[in-house]
């Protein structure tokens, strides 16, 4: 088998002598206590901030903060957005803060939210997919999970499971993927790598075992006002699933273990900017984000759930 990744024994999956090489190559880039606790800690005038748990490894502690609206209302639809479950993906992060700044007092008194900027701290600042332990939150969201970041996660919604309305997780697909994610997680688990085509452009995933394909439609189009969408490769799909409707594709969710499974909501979907893109810029990237999370609520109110 061809060696396609500098770490591992090309057909053997890696061991913890594996992890522990990968994990020394992970350089910290940025500050996560700066960027996102410090703004989390600015908006306590305006919400409740929640510690919901701890990330340690080694000697590295992370708090795990969310924010919740003031007051909670029991009889007004609830909507959940998560970002920064993968920390490499920058816009997720200053998304969800951007909206929760700017954007949610104009939903007082119509929605509960509930706002988690960065699951996974450790990740963020090395620009990284995968945890300390060379796992993928976004495929740990189950029983028993061993990634610490999608277990506090899990513990945080699971009093509230069944009354969201909504749960909008704010993700990127990036040029790095095909570059670096793919290449090592087919390394970690001794299989072949199999190069594919990064998309161009913004897209959604919706879930398979529960398709809500107006309420796709509706953050497509605000997106849309934003950036570009994603058009089907020559297979007519995008990362290797069918192309459901425009600018969208389906996974199964809970299945797979992914973060918009969590919360019981009946619309859930899961956000990819692309930040590579020739046609796109940071700024335009965190402004998808916030239009895609203000279109999801903006269509529950509408819906009047």
């Amino acid at each position: 088998m061809k060696r396609f990744y500098p770490l591992g024994t090309p057909g053997q999956a890696w061991g913890a002598a594996e992890v522990d090489q990968w994990r020394q190559r992970q350089v910290r880039q940025r500050s996560y206590a700066q960027d996102v606790l410090q703004a989390v800690d600015a908006l306590r005038s305006d919400w409740d901030v929640l510690t919901y748990g701890e990330v340690v490894y080694g000697d590295e502690r992370f708090a795990l903060q969310a924010l919740r609206s003031r007051p909670w209302n029991a009889e007004l639809p609830s909507v959940l957005v998560t970002g920064g479950v993968h920390g490499y993906e920058t816009s997720g992060v200053h998304g969800a803060l951007r909206f929760a700044q700017q954007h949610a007092k104009a939903y007082a008194g119509r929605v509960n939210l509930l706002v988690v900027p960065c699951v996974s701290p450790w990740a963020y600042e090395r620009i990284q997919r995968w945890n300390f332990d060379a796992l993928d939150p976004n495929r740990n969201f189950r029983a028993s999970s061993p990634a610490q970041e999608s277990a506090a996660l899990m513990r945080l919604v699971a009093p509230l499971v069944g009354q969201f309305a909504a749960h909008i997780d704010l993700h990127e697909t990036t040029d790095s993927d095909e570059s670096e994610y793919r290449p090592a997680v087919a390394a970690r688990d001794g299989k072949p790598f199999e190069p594919a085509r990064i998309p161009d452009g913004f897209y959604l995933v919706d879930d398979s075992a529960n398709p809500q394909p107006a309420f796709q439609q509706a953050l497509i189009a605000a997106v849309e006002r934003v950036t570009h969408i994603a058009p089907a490769d020559e297979a007519g799909g995008i990362i290797g699933s069918p192309l459901v409707a425009h600018g969208v594709i389906h996974y199964a969710m809970k299945e797979l273990g992914l973060c918009a499974g969590i919360s019981g909501a009946r619309f859930t979907t899961t956000t990819e900017v692309y930040p590579d893109s020739p046609r796109a810029t940071p700024e335009q990237c965190i402004a998808a984000q916030v239009a895609a999370v203000c279109a999801g609520i903006d269509f529950v109110c509408q819906i009047g759930l």
